[in-house]
């Protein structure tokens, strides 16, 4: 039963950086794009699903390593002791926030796949539309709150994350280490706040609401028929 706990740790701590790391950083730079207005967000978008066996790089590749990382790091949280209580420093406070926002993050990531790529995989919305559809949503202010609320969770619980899969992976072994890595990871954090929220911000353009016209397309149908 240990050895299999040990395990479980290491994969989904694993699981974290690789796969749905990288993920994480994708979907922020390919959201980003946004801000360069709805032609630079819709290239990006057809570009990603030009690459070959795109469908099972997204299954493969993301879809099971995060409900794995996912499913498990429920469990974690909802099963392992904080001491915030009775031991109030930093790292302890940092412990009981990545299970906090390990929930957040599963629950917002969820709720956008079900607006966003599920809706594109039942064919409700077109690749080259979800820029609509995030014009959409944040133009409500409730919902633009909560996905200001979700980026900055999932930021954190990447950051923070990546601070304590270097610490037990044997990376960062001594204070200087780990308290260096504290600032680099948090610079980070404030970064990728900044540009998810920048991104979201750009898409309330109303230049969203229409279709951009791109290379071989024209109002949504490719030019070569």
């Amino acid at each position: 039963m240990g050895k299999n706990s040990y395990f479980n740790r290491k994969l989904h701590s694993l699981l974290g950086v690789i796969p749905v790391g990288f993920f994480l950083i994708e979907h922020l730079l390919t959201n980003f794009e946004a801000t360069k207005g709805p032609e630079a967000f819709v290239d990006q978008i057809n570009w990603l699903n030009s690459l070959p066996l795109v469908l099972v790089l997204e299954i493969v590749g993301i879809w099971i390593p995060l409900l794995y990382h996912a499913v498990y790091g429920l469990y974690v949280a909802f099963t392992a002791r904080n001491n915030v209580s009775r031991y109030g420093y930093f790292r302890n406070q940092m412990f009981l926030w990545q299970r906090i926002t390990g929930v957040l993050t599963f629950l917002f990531v969820a709720w956008h796949f079900f607006e966003t790529r599920f809706q594109v995989a039942i064919g409700n919305v077109e690749h080259e539309r979800l820029g609509q559809t995030m014009h959409d949503i944040v133009s409500q202010p409730l919902l633009l709150t909560i996905y200001v609320i979700g980026v900055i969770a999932a930021s954190f619980h990447f950051t923070n994350g990546m601070w304590s899969f270097l610490v037990s992976w044997g990376i960062t072994v001594g204070p200087r280490a780990q308290r260096v890595s504290s600032y680099i990871w948090i610079g980070l954090f404030l970064v990728m706040s900044v540009m998810f929220i920048a991104s979201l911000v750009a898409f309330k353009d109303p230049q969203f609401q229409e279709l951009p016209v791109v290379s071989g397309m024209i109002g949504g149908v490719t030019s070569n028929g």
